[in-house]
């Protein structure tokens, strides 16, 4: 599923996105997500596109180190 626009999505709709997307496993040997976002949790990190004001894809290319 990719992640909805801003121009086309509400904040909870994105926020949904988010901690779907993200949710922790439990199993952090596994999972990664921890070690992608550099320990922060994914609403946070995620949290400007959440509020409607930067793009998933930029943030995500930040922490992919594009």
């Amino acid at each position: 599923m990719r992640p909805p626009e801003i121009d086309h999505s509400t904040r909870e709709e994105r926020e949904t996105y988010i901690k779907a997307t993200f949710r922790c496993k439990g199993s952090c040997e596994s999972c990664g997500i921890c070690a992608v976002y550099r320990g922060k949790s994914p609403e946070v990190v995620y949290q400007n596109y959440i509020e409607g004001k930067e793009s998933f894809q930029d943030i995500a290319m930040r922490y992919r180190g594009c």
